[in-house]
């Protein structure tokens, strides 16, 4: 008979490689279409097809990362090229969720390049800091003469809903937008437990969003309007850079507040009404 009281303690496994996945884009405008003229991924990440909810001069594609959620270690690369004139509005299906990084940073690195007259929004739903998630996210604009940009993200520490708070970790990120070879907005930040908690970080609380639109300042009168009707919504003009940020502790709310503020956005840039893509009622 085996003696157990003898036996070697089982260890634990060693962690999976890291995925390391990529996605490139690119579109056309051939005067009354924007194409997605190519495409390429490596690993899980990809986007279907493309969509014209709106008709053919605006082009919607979703980004999909299949496996669901981010571990450490993993690296994300998406590269979006359009051409002069074309318009796209790029989103997600669901909110990204980065878990927790034992030792191992995951990182996101997304580039995008809006050639002359073109018309970029970039507009992925929320994503999700698990407690110890370690994560670096880069995020590079490049603008040709007369090209816009719309860009929103919503940032949630720790499940709040679930009694999880971000108690341990951290989050470095850096965005960079330059408009006809010229820098715009540059902003970098780390963030970790103690910089939530921090009057000079998020103050208590969980969940921050940020929306910036880079071409014609929005009118006083309309931003007036959404400083009055969006609680806990802060708003700057600089220069040829609209900022909006949200701070709370609500992923919904923020959400929400996001929307208001690209329904305000979106027909003073580009002319279109801004009605939700279908994906985010799903």
């Amino acid at each position: 008979m085996r003696d157990c009281s003898l036996s070697t303690p089982v260890s634990d496994p060693p962690p999976a490689p890291p995925w390391r996945a990529s996605l490139d884009l690119r579109f056309a405008f051939d005067g009354e279409t924007t194409r997605l003229a190519s495409r390429a991924h490596a690993g899980p990440l990809r986007v279907q097809k493309a969509l014209y909810p709106e008709g053919p001069r605006t082009c919607h594609v979703i980004v999909v990362h299949p496996p669901g959620g981010v571990v450490g270690g993993d690296q994300l690369a998406l590269d979006l090229r359009l051409g002069a004139g074309s318009r796209v509005c790029a989103t997600t299906p669901g909110a990204a969720k980065w878990y927790r990084a034992p030792g191992r940073a995951s990182r996101q690195e997304v580039r995008l390049r809006v050639g002359d007259g073109a018309a970029l929004e970039w507009l992925p739903l929320e994503t999700i800091f698990y407690d110890g998630a370690g994560v670096e996210l880069e995020h590079e604009v490049e603008l040709g003469e007369g090209a816009c940009y719309i860009g929103a993200e919503i940032m949630c520490f720790g499940r709040r809903a679930m009694g999880e708070r971000f108690s341990h970790g951290q989050i470095a990120q850096r965005t960079r937008i330059r408009q006809g070879g010229r820098l715009v907005w540059h902003e970098q930040g780390r963030l970790g437990a103690a910089g939530l908690a921090s009057p000079l970080g998020l103050n208590g609380r969980s969940v921050c969003a940020t929306l910036l639109a880079v071409g014609k300042p929005l009118p006083g009168a309309a931003a007036a309007a959404l400083r009055g009707g969006v609680p806990g919504l802060a708003m700057s003009q600089v220069k040829s850079v609209f900022v909006a940020r949200y701070l709370g502790n609500d992923g919904e709310a923020a959400r929400a507040a996001m929307l208001r503020v690209w329904q305000a956005v979106r027909p003073h840039l580009l002319g279109l009404d801004a009605r939700a893509p279908r994906i985010w009622n799903t």
